[in-house]
């Protein structure tokens, strides 16, 4: 069994041109064509497909494995990724009006920068690594996911050289180096714990 990490791409460019020539080709049924209540989406919660379709053939998934040597979807094209990207705001816009309109005294949101990535691998480190746990509750630790959440750090420090302002620059090397410092040392107390040699019970 291989170790390592598989994942599935899907062109979702091939699902939205069939499902448009299944629209063409068949007429949806009354239930499918009637809009979620109030017009947006549903959420489905233990459903399977053939219930969610309502009986319905669900229409095929293509789902290409990026593993060693699987041949990925073609990228895709400039426009194609400039509409996408339109769209996209366009619909965030939408949703921060709706925030906005029912918070009036919600700001608009800040835009998203580098910073705000770096901060987000530090934060998940350190909830990894027993953080921010409750007064009187014990800390959870997943430790090697705390270390695979570092080595992405470092992943973006190595692929990101040389094309990093000062300021952020110097933001991911700090938070790289204090998230390592808090691995070293909570590695150590766990190695420490590890070796000590249990304790005698106590006599009555």
């Amino acid at each position: 069994m291989s170790d390592k990490p598989k994942f599935e791409v899907i062109d979702r460019r091939k699902i939205k041109a069939e499902e448009e020539q299944e629209g063409q080709q068949q007429p949806a049924s009354p239930a499918e064509a009637a809009p979620a209540p109030g017009g947006g989406p549903r959420l489905v919660v233990n459903e399977s497909k053939s219930e969610a379709r309502q009986g319905t053939k669900p229409a095929a998934t293509p789902k290409v494995a990026a593993e060693a040597g699987a041949e990925l979807p073609p990228p895709p094209t400039a426009q194609e990724s400039r509409e996408q990207k339109a769209a996209y705001d366009a619909s965030a816009q939408r949703l921060e009006d709706m925030v906005r309109a029912q918070n009036p005294a919600v700001g608009a949101q800040p835009q998203i920068s580098f910073e705000h990535l770096v901060q987000q691998f530090y934060v998940s480190a350190m909830i990894q690594m027993g953080a921010g746990a409750q007064e009187g509750q014990r800390p959870r630790v997943d430790i090697l996911g705390a270390r695979t959440t570092i080595d992405l750090l470092g992943v973006l420090a190595e692929k990101t050289k040389g094309n990093l302002t000062e300021a952020e620059d110097k933001t991911l090397q700090t938070v790289l180096f204090e998230v390592r410092m808090a691995f070293l040392e909570l590695t150590s107390m766990i190695t420490v714990q590890g070796m000590q040699p249990p304790q005698p019970p106590k006599k009555a």
